[in-house]
């Protein structure tokens, strides 16, 4: 799962640090990425600023987030965990760039995951292109952080041009700074006009799937090293995520009843024993195998869909 922003300083990284943590916390084993190789934050988003790794037989091994809401600990793999000092400014010329993208998903010994978020950098340069090549084939969708600034905007769509044109799933646009609730009032205003925004949206036939408030909790939340979706489950910044969250598992689970509705209509048309057919079924989660057995009943033209 990308989370992708053509501008950058719209939230990007706060957005991938809470999706990664409200994956986790619906029972999800999920990693983090962190490809912003100039500005790597996520050590600072899951508190583990300072703190660096060796090289092991298994590989690079990520930091390991834990919380009480959490049933798996949430991965995090990042450039900082290289680093002697948070402040070395990382200078490094394409090649160099292109090699540490496969370092991060290849060397880094992520173990079984659900999801893999990637918090990509601003901009559709090398490290986008890498990521995009590499993962060619793969099950991979994209996120896009934006602001409703116009400047912010004018890039943003050029991202979801890029998505377009590499036939990458663009799964919505998260929209951070989207209003501000006055703290001794409480009445909600927006800081820029989100019109043109929602015009802008619609005319490139993408979806709006979260709208993030610019709040002090979700700064102090990342200060503080625990995602703002886990250190307040119920306030207004956390329920602003969990559309998101769920927008996401959403896609993941159509994309796995698709490959699973292909994966039975292969067997039936190899004729595999009954047996195996149920097997295959068995591998469904629950809540899509009412569904699936419909397909294949349909498939094999039987009046009753096989039980399991």
């Amino acid at each position: 799962m990308m989370v992708m922003a053509n501008k950058g300083g719209v939230g990007k990284s706060t957005v991938s640090a809470n999706l990664a943590a409200g994956l986790a916390a619906e029972g999800y084993r999920v990693g983090v990425a962190d490809a912003d190789i100039h500005g790597p934050n996520q050590s600072r988003f899951f508190g583990f600023v300072g703190e660096q790794i060796r090289l092991s037989k298994q590989g690079l091994p990520p930091k390991a987030f834990t919380h009480a809401e959490l049933k798996y600990p949430v991965l995090v793999g990042s450039l900082a965990f290289m680093m002697e000092r948070d402040d070395t400014p990382i200078v490094w010329r394409d090649a160099y760039k292109h090699d540490f993208m496969h370092h991060l998903i290849g060397s880094f010994d992520w173990g079984p995951l659900d999801y893999l978020v990637i918090d990509m950098p601003p901009g559709t340069g090398n490290e986008l292109i890498t990521l995009a090549d590499m993962l060619e084939g793969h099950d991979v969708a994209a996120l896009l952080a934006t602001t409703p600034q116009e400047v912010a905007l004018m890039d943003s769509i050029k991202a979801v041009r890029f998505c377009q044109e590499r036939n990458l799933p663009l799964i919505g646009v998260v929209e951070n700074m989207a209003g501000v609730t006055c703290p001794n009032c409480a009445e909600q205003f927006h800081l820029f006009p989100r019109a043109h925004l929602a015009q802008a949206l619609a005319d490139a036939g993408v979806e709006s799937v979260a709208q993030i408030p610019l709040s002090l909790k979700l700064s102090t939340a990342s200060d503080q090293g625990v995602p703002a979706i886990l250190a307040e489950k119920n306030s207004p910044e956390a329920l602003a995520f969990a559309p998101m969250v769920q927008a996401c598992i959403k896609h993941t689970q159509a994309v796995f009843a698709e490959a699973a509705a292909q994966s039975l209509q292969d067997l039936t048309q190899a004729q595999l024993p009954q047996t195996e057919i149920e097997q295959a079924l068995s591998q469904v989660p629950a809540e899509q195998q009412d569904a699936l057995r419909q397909q294949l009943q349909a498939l094999l033209g039987r009046s009753s869909p096989p039980t399991l």
